[in-house]
């Protein structure tokens, strides 16, 4: 599995932790002072559960239980879901302020990877 920002984004790669922050609502800001827009996978999805638990150290109903919290109280609202790891870089690939994660082999010259998760 692979990070990956817009090519234009200045960040050249993130640690596991700045990434988390970003899709748990810990931050909203790149670490080149940009806005951040996380593209998360469904759910569902098999990644999902692996970006979690391995970036993030959470369980997916750990990740669910933070942000409703952060929903209910007005301080946040989730990442953006997307169906397929296609979608996500084609998002990514358009919006200088995405950052998203799919398989690696989908990741292709459209996007930049910040981070591989092994």
């Amino acid at each position: 599995m692979v990070i990956i920002v817009n090519p234009k984004n200045p960040v050249a790669n993130m640690s596991a932790e700045q990434v988390s922050a970003l899709f748990l609502g810990k931050s909203n800001v790149m670490p080149s002072g940009g806005t951040a827009a996380p593209v998360d996978q469904l759910e569902a999805g098999p990644l999902y559960e692996e970006f979690y638990a391995k970036v993030a150290g959470k369980s997916s109903s750990q990740v669910k239980a933070a942000w409703s919290r952060l929903t209910f109280s007005g301080k946040g609202t989730p990442p953006r879901a997307m169906a397929s790891s296609v979608e996500i870089r084609k998002f990514v690939a358009s919006n200088v302020d995405a950052i998203g994660y799919i398989e690696k082999s989908a990741a292709d010259a459209s996007v930049k990877v910040v981070l591989s998760v092994n």
